[in-house]
C-alpha cells in the first residue's frame, strides 16, 4: 500500500525568493509553508514509499496551534502586513509625511467602500484606490494618507489617546518590533456595541477579505498590547489634545466646526430603541430637532424612547444619503458622532420624516419591549382597541388603555389560538405575524 503524499491547500505565497518563485511555477500547488520544506516533505514521502514494505512510513507532526479558550474559531486572522510603499507600490508616487484633513465620517465611509467590495487580502497586491491590500494599508487607505504605511509607521499620524475617548475612525495598533510579522495588527474602531465596552465594531483588512465584526475590546490577542491612537489630520477635533489646543501636525481650516470638549461619547446601542429610558435618548432628540428633525414630534423629545424618536432618527440618517441597513433609524455610533460633532447634513425643510413602516399594508409593528409587564404607551392602547374590534374584548373590564396588563396578554392569546397556534406560539405576547394578522 502506498503512502499518500499530503499537500496543504493553503498556499503561502507571498514570498518572492528564488525557491519560492520556481516551485510556485512547476507545482500545481503549494503545499504550504516554505515551498523548500513542502519538497522536502514531498520526496521524503514519495521515499517512504519504496521503504514501505521494511518499514512503517513515519507519520509526519501537524505544526502546533496554540489554542485559545473562549475565541470562536475563524474569528481571528491572521494577518502578517506588508512595509511602507508609495501609492501603487514600488511605481507609484513617493509618500510625503503629511496628515490630510478628513472627517470621521469619511474614514468610515471609505471603510466601508472596502468591506462592501469584499477586498481580499493580501500584502503584494494594490487596489484600485492605490493602496496595499493588508491590515495597514487599510488604515492608510481609510485615514487618507499620501501613501502605504506598515504597523511601524502609522503611530506618526496619531495621537494615544485613551480607552474611554475612543470615538470612531480612530485605530487600534499593535506593532511587534521584535518580530513585525507575528502579531502586529491595526483595525479602526468603529464604535461601541454596547454600554459594557466590552466590545465594539472593528472595520479591519483581513483574511480572506475586508470585514466589519463586533470584536471583543481591545482585541482576540495579544489585547493588552494594542494602543489606541486618533488621527491627527481630524478636521475639526483636537486629536486627544487638551480643549482648545491642536495637535501637533493637524491642520484646522477656519470653516470647521470644532468639536465641544464636553462632547458625548456614543453610549452603544443598547440605550437606544424600544423599551429605552434614559438620558441619552433626551439628548438624541434634541440634538435631531437643532438639525431640522422636529416636525417628526408631536411633544418632547424626552427619555422614553418613541417612534418619533426612530422617525427623527431616520430623517437624519437619510439626508446623509443613507439607505437600508444604515437609515433603520436606529442611532448608531457615526449617526451619533455626525450629530455631537454637527458634522453632516441637516434633515431639509420639506422632509417631515418617514412614515413607520407597514407590513401588507398594516401598521408597523413596534417590537416585542412594547408588550412587556411594566410597558405603557400607545401601542398597547391601539392593540386593545384592535383585540376588541375583532371581538376578543371579553377580558376587559374597562376601555384598553396604555399600560399592559393581564387582560391585553389574555386577550392577544385568545386571539393567537383562534389562529390555529399552541404552545409557545400563543404565549399572550403579540409578536410581528400576531401583530400583522391582528390589523390585517
Amino acid at each position: 500500500m502506498e503512502t499518500p503524499v499530503f499537500e496543504d491547500i493553503d498556499p503561502a505565497d507571498d514570498c518572492d525568493c528564488p525557491g519560492c518563485v520556481h516551485w510556485r511555477r512547476v507545482l500545481p500547488r503549494s503545499t504550504g509553508g516554505h515551498p523548500a520544506a513542502a519538497r522536502a516533505l514531498i520526496l521524503a514521502a514519495a521515499a517512504s514509499t519504496a521503504l514501505g514494505a521494511m518499514h512503517a512510513a513515519p507519520a509526519f507532526a501537524a505544526p502546533h496551534i496554540p489554542s485559545r479558550p473562549g475565541v470562536p474559531a475563524g474569528d481571528e486572522p491572521d494577518t502578517p502586513q506588508g512595509r511602507k510603499t508609495p501609492l501603487h507600490g514600488p511605481g507609484g508616487r513617493p509618500a510625503i509625511i503629511k496628515a490630510p484633513v478628513t472627517t470621521r465620517a469619511d474614514i468610515i465611509r471609505r471603510a466601508k467602500l472596502w468591506v462592501a467590495a469584499k477586498v481580499p487580502y493580501s500584502m503584494s497586491a494594490y487596489w484600485g484606490d492605490g493602496y496595499r491590500q493588508d491590515c495597514s494599508g487599510f488604515v492608510s487607505m481609510a485615514w487618507n494618507l499620501p501613501g502605504n504605511e506598515w504597523t511601524g509607521s502609522l503611530d506618526q499620524y496619531g495621537v494615544r489617546i485613551a480607552k474611554d475617548d475612543l470615538q470612531p475612525g480612530d485605530m487600534l495598533l499593535f506593532h511587534n518590533p521584535d518580530n513585525p510579522q507575528s502579531g502586529s495588527h491595526v483595525v479602526l474602531f468603529g464604535g461601541w456595541t454596547d454600554y459594557t465596552h466590552t466590545y465594539y465594531l472593528a472595520y479591519e483588512e483581513t483574511r480572506p477579505s475586508a470585514r466589519k465584526q463586533a470584536t471583543p475590546y481591545a482585541y482576540w490577542s495579544n489585547s493588552a498590547r494594542y494602543v489606541a491612537y486618533r488621527y491627527k489630520g481630524l478636521a475639526g477635533s483636537t486629536a486627544g489634545g487638551e480643549p482648545g489646543t491642536t495637535a501637533p501636525g493637524t491642520t484646522q481650516p477656519d470653516t470647521a466646526k470644532p468639536e465641544a470638549p464636553e462632547a458625548t461619547p456614543y453610549p452603544g446601542a443598547a440605550y437606544f430603541g424600544p423599551g429605552a429610558n434614559n438620558k441619552y435618548v433626551t439628548q438624541l432628540g434634541r440634538m435631531l430637532v437643532k438639525r431640522g428633525a422636529g416636525r417628526s414630534y408631536t411633544s418632547g423629545p424626552g427619555p422614553r424612547w418613541t417612534d418619533a424618536d426612530r422617525r427623527a432618527t431616520q430623517a437624519f440618517q437619510q439626508a446623509q444619503g443613507w439607505r437600508g441597513d444604515d437609515a433603520d433609524g436606529l442611532p448608531g455610533a457615526q449617526t451619533w458622532t455626525l450629530l455631537i460633532t454637527g458634522g453632516g447634513k441637516d434633515v431639509g425643510a420639506g422632509a417631515a420624516g418617514p412614515q413607520a413602516p407597514s407590513s401588507h399594508g398594516v401598521p408597523g409593528y413596534p417590537g416585542r419591549a412594547m408588550f412587556r409587564p411594566g410597558a405603557r404607551n400607545e401601542y398597547v392602547t391601539r392593540l386593545g382597541g384592535q383585540l376588541v374590534k375583532k371581538g376578543f374584548g371579553k377580558y376587559y373590564t374597562s376601555d384598553p388603555g396604555p399600560r399592559w396588563g393581564e387582560p391585553d396578554r389574555r386577550a392577544v392569546e385568545a386571539f393567537q389560538r383562534a389562529q390555529g397556534w399552541r404552545g409557545g406560539a400563543a404565549d399572550g405576547y403579540p409578536g410581528p405575524e400576531t401583530w400583522r394578522r391582528l390589523f390585517s
